[in-house]
């Protein structure tokens, strides 16, 4: 099999001819390295590329930009009053640091803004990145086109703090908010589906409800809304691959019922609560596992001899069936952590022509 073709079939819950390896994107490596040609060649990466585009807000938004020393502050008009959120940047970062939502108020500012699609120019944008990598790495893996689901405009909008506040407060705000991000987005969707290039989209967000509301408003906020999702990119043939960062547990059931074809990073202790034996059990047959070696507390730490363990003792309670072996989707890994994956594979090897 060729790499796309092992993930193709371990995506179906199927058994490759080895459990696949995967690096998620190619971490802190220079893409023209040696290192991540053979990481390339080698494993079953998976690269997340495309953009959203802003679908969520449009192209019609009228907004002023000013600096002042690391700041840039930005404000928004909207038809209901303006809407400030100001970044500031480091010599390493750049971060918000006041978000433009604050009250249940700045919701009906939010909606106020007249919508527009991305254009034609930002989608082909977006599609041109999603088709060089496609073109670059070829059968050597697969490329996802990278998607926010709905729960994100909120989270994108209000601070973590505020972001609660406005469950807690104003659930109908937070609701209304959430069903007309996610009619946006299926509306993009299908633009790029359309396009006929996406094999498949990576969906993330799941985890601003899962880590930060609970279950009733993961249930609310995310189940509804992605079964939408994800049935309209099957309807397209494309796979619907699900990114939810921390405690996982409680949520597999939603998640299946969501109608997902694969699952990622299900971190194990102390960073989730992933058991994996009883992830599979529940997750067997329905959706496919992708995980759990955390990038850098395990692959871009530990010692092969390490490393290989835990992967071999990984592929022997998940199996081979439905099971991809990969990080966590840190995207920070370095050079360590590409050398254990590379040892990662022939270990997969091993195991599936014993």
């Amino acid at each position: 099999m060729t790499s796309r073709e092992r993930l193709l079939c371990a995506f179906s819950c199927g058994t490759p001819d080895r459990v696949p390896v995967s690096p998620q994107n190619l971490g802190k490596l220079n893409r023209e390295s040696e290192l991540a040609r053979l990481l390339i060649e080698r494993t079953d990466i998976i690269i997340y590329a495309g953009s959203a585009c802003n679908c969520f807000i449009g192209s019609a938004i009228k907004f002023d930009v000013e600096t002042d020393g690391a700041l840039t502050i930005i404000t928004y008009h909207t038809k209901k009053g303006k809407l400030r959120r100001v970044i500031k940047s480091t010599g390493v970062t750049r971060a918000t640091v006041e978000f433009p939502c604050k009250s249940p108020e700045d919701v009906e500012k939010l909606l106020s803004i007249p919508y527009e699609p991305p254009t034609d120019e930002e989608l082909k944008s977006a599609l041109a990145d999603y088709n060089w990598w496609k073109d670059y790495i070829g059968e050597n893996g697969i490329v996802l086109f990278g998607l926010p689901n709905a729960i994100c405009f909120p989270a994108e909008w209000f601070s973590p703090y505020d972001f609660c506040l406005l469950w807690a407060d104003a659930p109908d705000a937070m609701l209304e908010l959430v069903k007309v991000a996610n009619e946006r987005l299926l509306m993009f969707v299908e633009r790029v589906c359309k396009a006929g290039s996406a094999d498949g989209f990576r969906i993330v967000g799941g985890e601003y409800a899962s880590v930060q509301l609970g279950p009733k408003a993961f249930d609310i906020l995310v189940r509804q809304f992605d079964k939408q999702l994800v049935k309209l990119i099957h309807d397209y043939g494309a796979i619907a691959y699900y990114h939810n960062h921390g405690p996982i547990m409680r949520y597999l059931e939603a998640i299946i019922d969501i109608g997902v074809d694969a699952l990622d990073p299900l971190e194990a202790p102390p960073w989730g609560d992933c058991n994996m034996a009883e992830a599979k059990k529940i997750l067997k047959g329905k959706v496919c596992i992708v995980g759990n070696l955390d990038d850098m507390e395990v692959l871009n730490k530990k010692e092969p001899e390490e490393v290989l363990a835990i992967g071999k003792e990984l592929i022997s309670v998940a199996g081979s069936d439905g099971f991809v072996l990969s990080g966590t989707a840190s995207g920070t890994y370095g050079e360590k952590a590409a050398m254990n994956f590379l040892k990662l594979v022939e270990l997969a090897e091993r195991m599936a022509s014993s």
